[in-house]
């Protein structure tokens, strides 16, 4: 039974899992805009889809630990271990569960791909690109603030939707200072003192 986990933030949909106790660690999402230190140590890593943002082939590649992503996506050169919606597994350490199915309407069927949100422990979610939530309390959720294939309203509604007893701002690697101030300030106000944002580098437990 976990004591408590760190959990650390990196550029955009990044974020990196440890056991309190010194078990494994677990990385979600390092992307060709994240950190390369997001995966020093790491034991496994979780990839929600296969856009670039969220998976970083030429990093993962090498890294010689097992990684774990949705069954049907595209990832050529990456060996990955496949997983399906409803899928329960085990990665550093971690029990996991595969929620949802595809990426987040954008425009027309586009990008329509194989995708997967991640709960961890049954206390952490993080969505990748999308706002699918899950059926079950949530102690932490990761909570996307902008995309192309969202709003601020929808980023809102999914945190009150997912009723989490704190959530955290991820997938803001496209917003500048200003954007991030303004969609941070509305999630703020709107969530009910649930919402706070990690800059990258920082972690809370």
């Amino acid at each position: 039974m976990l004591v408590w986990v760190l959990i650390a933030k990196y550029t955009h949909s990044c974020v990196r899992l440890e056991h309190g106790d010194g078990g494994g660690t677990l990385v979600i999402d390092p992307g060709v805009w994240s950190e390369p230190e997001a995966l020093v140590g790491a034991d496994a890593v979780l990839v929600t889809h296969e856009h670039g943002d969220h998976v970083d082939l030429l990093r993962l590649k090498g890294l010689g630990v097992p990684v774990y992503a949705p069954r049907a996506a595209r990832i050529p050169g990456l060996d990955f271990i496949g997983v399906v919606p409803g899928e329960e597994f085990t990665a550093a350490g971690f029990r996991v569960m595969a929620q949802g199915g595809r990426h987040a309407r954008s425009y027309g069927e586009l990008p329509d791909c194989a995708h997967l949100g991640y709960l961890v422990e049954e206390r952490l979610y993080h969505p990748g690109d999308s706002l699918y939530v899950p059926d079950r309390p949530l102690e932490t959720l990761m909570v996307p603030l902008q995309a192309s294939w969202m709003k601020t309203s929808e980023a809102i509604d999914f945190v009150r939707a997912a009723a989490p007893e704190r959530a955290y701002g991820i997938h803001d690697g496209q917003l500048n200072g200003r954007g991030l101030s303004s969609v941070n300030g509305w999630l703020t106000e709107e969530c009910g003192g649930r919402y706070q944002w990690l800059a990258p580098g920082s972690a809370v437990r």
